[in-house]
């Protein structure tokens, strides 16, 4: 995903300058308390998690990407389109900063996501890997249109997986 906009976002590819602020966001243990291992990311493994998204680009031709406030230029965190090897489906994922919450903006990408996965790209099904405690997160893929498919185990953590079917084309009249 080179880029993708919506109404008061901009996914673009990480670049070198986002290491600051992406860190402070992956510093934040309540922000990564649901992502593996549950442990803050220090700066040199979120210097690899951004070389990881630009990997997944350059492999699968989208990822999860930079995700920029348009009105004010701030990076609010990661989201976008993520299938690695051995995943259980086609993702679409976030992680925001804190500061970002309760704001729309994972919905407000996950709607575009979902939109450019079924639309664009034409694939059948969707999904969003989900901590069993994470609440939040299930809204906002509820609120995208996902629902609870079944448990399935990633990196050895077991996980809720919530996804939904692309939309059928109506039947010309």
């Amino acid at each position: 995903m080179t880029a993708l906009e919506t109404r008061r976002l901009l996914l673009r590819p990480f670049v070198e300058s986002d290491l600051e602020p992406f860190a402070a966001i992956m510093g934040d243990p309540e922000v990564t308390r649901y992502l593996g291992d549950g442990e803050p990311l220090d700066r040199a493994n979120t210097w690899r998690t951004m070389a990881l998204t630009l990997g997944h680009e350059r492999l699968r031709g989208y990822t999860q990407s930079a995700v920029v406030e348009k009105a004010t230029g701030r990076l609010l965190g990661r989201g976008g389109l993520w299938y690695p090897e051995g995943w259980p489906g086609l993702e679409v994922g976030w992680i925001l900063g804190r500061f970002a919450w309760g704001q729309g903006y994972a919905t407000e990408l996950g709607a575009a996501c979902r939109e450019l996965a079924f639309g664009t790209m034409r694939v059948d099904e969707l999904v969003s890997v989900i901590h069993p405690d994470n609440g939040r997160s299930v809204a906002v893929a509820e609120r995208i249109g996902h629902r609870y498919l079944r448990d399935v185990t990633v990196g050895g953590q077991r996980c809720l997986l919530y996804g939904q079917q692309r939309p059928a084309l109506s039947a010309p009249r």
